[in-house]
């Protein structure tokens, strides 16, 4: 199989393929499958934890995507996002089915108030949205290819490779971007 050779011409082409998968294409879904599986069950595998589960988890999301093709909108989602949220879901229902029956089955009724709340308490909570926001007026300052280099790499999981396709450049200028990037980002989250 020939790879796209940029970021957009992967995204028409699983378009194309959803698109027909959702008209009932066998050959369209091995087409998906093989564009994504290595994405999809990369994601399955962090949610379920074991391999075994992720395959399996993994299998159920291609039959979803078999059934709901026809629902996909690229006016509305990316292609890649669709199938990871399908993906995302599926493993988490996973492991409450997972935890659900290992709570029914080994504790009883009283042992939930022993359970500890590990959500952040208030100030904590306050602490991490003023971080936040200081991380994204950071991140602001920066030239637009590096900001949107980062985060593509670090919010949404692009590899340095990919990003270097997208923006054209030599995969050691991408390197060279980010790092002077985060070099910036720290000096700037370092002066507060």
């Amino acid at each position: 199989m020939q790879w796209p050779s940029s970021a957009d011409e992967a995204r028409t082409r699983l378009v194309a393929a959803l698109t027909a998968v959702g008209r009932g294409d066998r050959a369209a879904l091995r087409q998906v499958y093989d564009m994504t599986a290595a994405k999809l069950f990369g994601i399955c595998l962090r949610i379920c934890g074991e391999r075994a589960s992720a395959e399996d988890v993994l299998q159920t999301v291609y039959i979803k995507v078999w059934e709901r093709a026809g629902q996909f909108d690229a006016t509305r989602a990316s292609p890649i996002t669709w199938l990871s949220t399908i993906a995302r879901n599926g493993a988490i229902d996973w492991r409450r089915s997972v935890a659900g029956r290992a709570v029914r089955d080994t504790l009883p009724e009283q042992a939930a108030f022993a359970v500890a709340d590990d959500s952040l308490r208030a100030d904590q909570s306050l602490v991490a949205a003023e971080e936040g926001e200081r991380l994204h007026h950071c991140l602001d300052e920066l030239e637009g290819r590096t900001r949107a280099s980062i985060r593509a790499a670090f919010f949404d999981g692009a590899t340095y490779a990919e990003l270097a396709a997208r923006e054209n450049v030599p995969l050691g200028t991408m390197k060279s971007w980010i790092r002077r990037g985060l070099l910036r980002l720290k000096d700037c989250l370092g002066d507060g």
